[in-house]
């Protein structure tokens, strides 16, 4: 199996959410680290302090996975929130509407893998907290914005 040289591989930054909804991400990182599959992808994600992995959002086509590596992350779902540490796991099956996200409320960084089926052609995401969708086109707001 080849071996994945983290060092080689380029650390994104950054966020395609409409504004302003893009702010609670800005100290996300992440490197992918399956760019050589084509049935599921993974990125090796980065939360520095106050910062969130993801507005809180669910899938409808797309399977989830995550896998606490390293700090501490508070996971929040539809029903709660918990502490999450090294080693813990939590899965998000596709369809299913528990919106949920990570979000960093320690004093120092956290890491975590998070693992995926990739299925942007039929995909939506629905973000449940905020006025914000994604669906093959794109990233749209739900309600029309005034004029």
């Amino acid at each position: 199996m080849p071996r994945i040289d983290l060092s080689a591989l380029p650390v994104r930054t950054g966020s395609s959410y409409l504004s302003p909804h893009d702010q609670a991400v800005q100290g996300r990182s992440w490197q992918a680290v399956a760019t050589s599959l084509s049935q599921f992808g993974a990125n090796l994600v980065t939360l520095e302090p106050g910062a969130w992995s993801s507005q809180r959002h669910w899938h409808t086509h797309e399977d989830e996975l995550l896998v606490l590596l390293a700090g501490e992350a508070v996971l929040v779902e539809e029903h709660g929130e918990t502490l999450l540490k090294p080693g813990d796991i939590a899965c998000f099956p596709a369809g299913i509407a528990n919106g949920h996200h990570l979000q960093n409320r320690s004093a120092r960084p956290c890491q975590f893998l998070a693992i995926g089926t990739d299925r942007p052609d039929i995909d939506e995401c629905h973000y449940p907290d905020i006025d914000m969708h994604l669906d093959p086109a794109g990233f749209r707001r739900k309600s029309p914005r005034p004029a």
